[in-house]
């Protein structure tokens, strides 16, 4: 998985959070065959990071029901 370098080195989170996020988004992108997939020659995990790291979607983590 490829991530924008200076966005990366800036990230203040978990980096096991934001790959596990980005791979989650990556494959909803290619599920829902989205239109920005085939502008960006099918590059979904780099979408995918852009969006996160742009907060243009944002993720949480659910905590397991007990």
């Amino acid at each position: 998985m490829i991530f924008p370098l200076e966005q990366l080195v800036k990230f203040k989170g978990s980096i096991y959070e934001i790959t596990v996020a980005a791979s989650r988004r990556a494959y909803q992108l290619a599920m829902i065959k989205a239109p920005v997939v085939e502008e960006n020659d099918g590059k979904v995990v780099s979408i995918a990071a852009r969006q996160l790291f742009t907060d243009e979607v944002q993720y949480r983590i659910e905590q397991p029901q007990q």
